[in-house]
């Protein structure tokens, strides 16, 4: 009887522990801030949970904070700016899409704190990358925190390959709990 109810709880366990792999595998993992590249939005060493979910079977949106796999095996979260096929640049502190002036309400708060300016300098698209129009399968993304922020505008654009998911989940400090836009 024993020898039974052992081998039950290791199995329960042993399933158990294959499932949180699982899950932290192809579906949720948690990630640490680390740095100040996307305040106001995120602070230092805020936990995020990232979805893998949508990027499995999908493609980055236009705003979207993902975390992806950068340079010297470290992964960055920064916000998804230019999509496949766009042109973009910033004149005068605003982001042009398409030639369409684009408006960035996460960074209104930190604009008018800001002590530097523009907050966001000008440049193009073709003056940071090589290329013209961002590529298909590839994204341009930025930091929020503009003044501080290695991004594509240093990295270059990103892959969907290097892509892991979607953050937008902070669960730690507990009191800082929220959904992030």
């Amino acid at each position: 009887m024993a020898k039974s109810e052992s081998w039950e709880w290791v199995k329960a366990v042993a399933v158990a522990l294959i499932l949180a792999i699982v899950i932290r595998y192809f579906f949720f993992a948690p990630i640490v801030v680390d740095g100040q590249s996307m305040m106001p939005t995120l602070e230092h060493n805020d936990r995020m949970i990232v979805n893998k979910i949508g990027y499995t079977i999908g493609e980055p949106e236009r705003f979207d904070i993902i975390v992806f796999h950068a340079p010297q095996n470290k992964d960055y979260i920064k916000r998804v700016i230019g999509l496949p096929g766009d042109t973009l640049y910033y004149k005068n502190d605003v982001l042009y899409i398409n030639d369409t002036p684009m408006e960035e309400p996460y960074l209104d708060n930190f604009k008018r704190e800001a002590t530097r300016y523009p907050y966001t300098g000008d440049f193009h698209l073709n003056e940071v990358t090589d290329f013209d129009r961002v590529p298909e399968g590839h994204v341009f993304v930025l930091g929020d925190n503009r003044q501080h922020s290695k991004d594509s505008r240093h990295i270059g654009v990103i892959p969907y390959e290097e892509v892991v998911g979607k953050a937008n989940l902070v669960f730690w400090p507990f009191s800082e709990v929220r959904i992030v836009e």
